[in-house]
């Protein structure tokens, strides 16, 4: 067997699959894939909106909720106490199969029909607004896994106090820190490890009491690099104002430069065997693979706790052999083609169907086994109709409104998504406007009209914490984009008791920005989940490696060695 290239049906453009991912895709029985990895990836990221929720109704019990799922999707939605609850069950939805019919097209009639919850997530106290969090209490507008008191921030692992936060873990007390692992009371921290009450800082490690560094390791008292004996740092910081809206803004400034002009190793990849990607800790075998850790995986996104050999997830916590799958939740094995669920063993097409096995195109079931399309089955019976249903998957296959084609062996069609392309990571990851979502057949949710009555403008809300009071709290705040952004502005937020108390903790100014507008304004920061091959930029150095980092961006990219001989 030799490697092949293969022409995306989706981009158009030549995709390689090597020896190793024919042998995965024989071991889990599916033939190759006919789109490229990265519209594989966005494909599952259109099943992932972990930010935009709306108020309505819960279609059984009638009470008021939060769902990630608009009012303009067909399928009832059920709140999460009915949803789980006994009052009804998913099997009575339950339908023959229909061979003169493409498979999608009978799924895509279930999805439509079958209740589904308004939040995924489990095991959770105190997370009425969060969606994908687990294992989490008191978690606000953000993404959490195992975390406590986590507000507007997005992937959290084992984090408590945290504000404004990307990819952060076992941390505490920190804000506005973007790709940090066990760091405390600090501020506006990128790529940082075990850095403790400093602000400002990229690419350090062990630092206490640092400002406005970079590259630092084992350091204490240091200002831009500069080292300072206890009381000079400490009246220096004093005089910076750092708990001042305006100071801090040109203090951000800096750091962007300070960002641009710092050494970045090729990719933040730590304790790994063999890895390519970035944002990877504690890993082995792992190819194009992103902000996780896992042994033999390859195009995951977000495999957290360990996921051993998957192709193609997008979040998940202790998985093995998995393929083509968004929202993973945890402990599942030997699953294909499914989004939001847990626990699932050989099951193929799931949509929200937890602790269940040997389930094909099913959707809301909750500890289930033998079913197709929902209706129940015996064993023999289950056995018997699968494969057929396989083959003609291939004999009669799906055609979306862009003409691309859907055989057993893709993941859900966009089409089939409660969700609009503008309201998924997809937006966040590859941006497109308009005009260009719905030219590749993507759906698009028009903006809406807001008329708040504003309370407090953005120009008046005072320089410092210490000059606001408790008054603050749940007025009407305009946010400083004022709706003229490209980064989904709200136009106007309110403070929560718990951010306001975070904020006098850690002498924080108030934000003058909307939550959206924070989210995007941070993300700019991270890099795409896309690799280049390039060389290293040290002088003399003729050292290459797969990175992040596009051959047009300014920043100096090391190599590992280069990398290790310059920062420690």
């Amino acid at each position: 067997m030799k490697p092949e290239i293969k022409n995306c049906q989706n981009c158009k453009k030549d995709f390689t699959i090597e020896i190793e991912d024919f042998n995965f895709y024989e071991k889990i029985k599916v033939p190759p894939p006919t789109f490229c990895p990265e519209c594989r990836l966005i494909r599952r990221f259109i099943w992932r909106n972990e930010r935009n929720f709306y108020k309505r109704q819960c279609d059984l019990c009638k009470k008021s909720i939060i769902s990630a799922i608009s009012l303009d999707d067909k399928a009832p939605v059920y709140c999460h106490d009915c949803w789980w609850g006994d009052s009804w069950d998913a099997i009575t939805y339950g339908r023959d199969y229909d061979f003169s019919r493409s498979f999608f097209e009978q799924y895509k009639e279930l999805i439509e029909n079958v209740p589904t919850l308004n939040l995924w997530g489990f095991n959770n106290i105190e997370a009425d607004y969060s969606n994908h969090s687990a294992y989490s209490k008191n978690i606000y507008l953000s993404i959490a896994v195992r975390c406590e008191n986590v507000f507007y921030s997005q992937i959290m692992e084992r984090s408590k106090d945290c504000v404004d936060c990307y990819w952060t873990t076992d941390s505490e007390l920190c804000y506005q820190n973007l790709n940090t692992t066990k760091c405390y009371k600090s501020s506006y921290l990128v790529n940082c490890r075990e850095c403790s009450d400093s602000n400002f800082l990229f690419d350090c490690v062990n630092c206490t009491d640092c400002f406005m560094c970079s590259n630092l390791r084992y350091k204490s008292f240091c200002i831009r690099n500069k080292q300072y004996k206890r009381e000079e740092y400490l009246e220096k910081i004093k005089s910076y104002k750092i708990d001042s809206y305006k100071s801090q803004k040109l203090f951000k400034e800096e750091f962007d430069e300070l960002f641009k002009k710092s050494i970045h190793k090729f990719a933040n990849i730590i304790k790994c065997t063999n890895v390519t990607g970035d944002n990877m800790s504690n890993s082995k075998n792992a190819h194009w693979c992103f902000n996780g850790e896992g042994e033999d995986i390859k195009y995951c996104w977000r495999g957290t706790e360990g996921i051993e050999t998957s192709y193609d997830i997008s979040g998940g916590l202790k998985n093995e052999l998995i393929y083509e799958a968004s929202i993973v939740g945890d402990s599942s094995y030997q699953t294909k083609f499914y989004t939001q669920s847990k626990n699932n063993r050989y099951c193929n097409f799931v949509y929200s169907c937890p602790n269940s096995s040997n389930l094909f195109g099913c959707v809301s079931f909750k500890s289930k086994q033998y079913c197709i399309l929902n209706k129940q089955y015996t064993k023999e019976e289950y056995e018997d109709l699968v494969p057929k249903i396989i083959k003609h998957m291939s004999d009669i296959p799906y055609t979306d409104k862009k003409g691309r084609i859907y055989k057993y062996g893709e993941f859900f069609p966009p089409e089939l998504s409660p969700f609009y392309y503008n309201e998924t990571v997809a937006q966040e990851y590859f941006p497109l406007t308009k005009v260009e979502a719905l030219e590749k057949g993507y759906k698009w949710k028009e903006r809406e009209e807001r008329n708040y009555q504003i309370d407090i403008k953005s120009e008046n809300i005072l320089d410092d914490i210490i000059s606001i009071d408790e008054s603050i709290i749940g007025k009407v705040i305009e946010c400083e984009h004022k709706g003229k952004c490209y980064e989904q502005c709200t136009e106007a937020f309110k403070i929560t008791p718990d951010e306001f108390k975070f904020y006098k903790r850690m002498n924080l100014p108030v934000p003058h920005l909307c939550p959206n507008c924070r989210h995007y304004q941070r993300i700019k920061q991270r890099n795409p989940l896309k690799l280049w091959h390039r060389r290293c930029m040290k002088e003399g150095c003729t050292n290459e490696f797969e990175t992040s980092y596009a051959p047009d961006r300014p920043e100096i990219v090391y190599c590992e060695r280069c990398y290790q001989q310059a920062v420690y």
